[in-house]
Parts: C-alpha cells; structure tokens; sequence
C-alpha cells in the first residue's frame, strides 16, 4: 500500500473520533481524540492491521504565565507508522487529571513507554502492568517531573533531588 493511499484509509477509519485532523507534514496526520476514545482508536487500527506503534511522546504545553497555569496542558503522542505513512493520536490532558488508560492489553510491549510517561511526565497510565520506575533513581522525590517546563533543575525546585557526591 502506498503512502497517500495509507493515509487515506487511516482518516476514514479515525475521522468520527476525532475533534481536530490535522498534517503537520507530508506523510503524516494527526488526529486529536478525547482520552475515552484511546483504547476503541487503537482497537480500530489493530483490527484492520493499520501499521503498528513506533513510539509515545510526551509533551509539556505550559499557558503564557507559567507551566501549570490555567491553560496548560500535556499531551500524550501515540505514533503509529506504515510504511512512509505515520498516524499521530494526540490527547490533550489538564495538568490536573493527566491519565491515560494502558494500551498493554492490546499492545503489550508498550509498558516501557508508559513507564517513561509516568516518570518523567507525571502522566499516570492507569492500569499498566509494570509502574516501577525505568530511568530515574528509586530515591527520586515524588511529584517532581524532569520534563515538564516547570523542572528548573537541581536546586530550583520546591523539592529538591537529594544527590549524594
């Protein structure tokens, strides 16, 4: 299957669950969908063998005055390619209620991207099986996120990493 053929299937399988379609790109849609549409949308791609899951991003889209003002908010990137085509799932989260169902049920090796989400974020994945830490030190303070804008790094956090020299 070609590129603009794959797309082409791609928006006539996601169009009805999505707000906002969007090409950022050549060879690329996004599709913004509510966080209650994630597992039918990932459903739907699988169940017709619409390529598979490359990667998830998280993103940090802090208001003007502040990371977590009013207006802010994180999203959750689920990037799915075939071939040259790639299908972008993006869900918009308030700082407040930043959760996301696992996708481990139907793609199991996606735990250590949800992990990361977790970590690095403070996006929880609401029943992942695997909630350990992957890339920070078990003694990492909670609630501190090294990739939100808000993280100004060690020492200009309210709760500040304890490191032993």
């Amino acid at each position: 299957m070609d590129t603009d053929t794959a797309l082409q299937n791609a928006r006539q399988l996601l169009e009805g669950f999505a707000s906002e379609i969007q090409q950022p790109e050549l060879n690329r849609l996004d599709f913004v969908i509510p966080v209650e549409s994630l597992l039918k949308v990932v459903e739907v791609l699988k169940s017709n063998h619409w390529g598979y899951l490359s990667f998830i991003t998280g993103l940090d889209c802090p208001a003007a005055e502040g990371a977590e003002a009013a207006g802010g908010k994180l999203e959750v990137l689920y990037h799915f390619a075939e071939s040259a085509a790639v299908v972008t799932l993006r869900i918009r989260l308030p700082y407040d209620r930043a959760e996301v169902p696992s996708l481990c049920t139907l793609i199991p090796s996606v735990s250590i991207y949800e992990r990361e989400l977790m970590e690095m974020f403070g996006i929880q994945v609401i029943g992942t099986p695997d909630p350990r830490r992957l890339l920070l030190p078990d003694d990492w303070p909670d609630g501190v996120y090294p990739l939100r804008k808000s993280y100004q790094g060690f020492g200009s956090t309210s709760a500040e990493p304890q490191v032993e020299i």
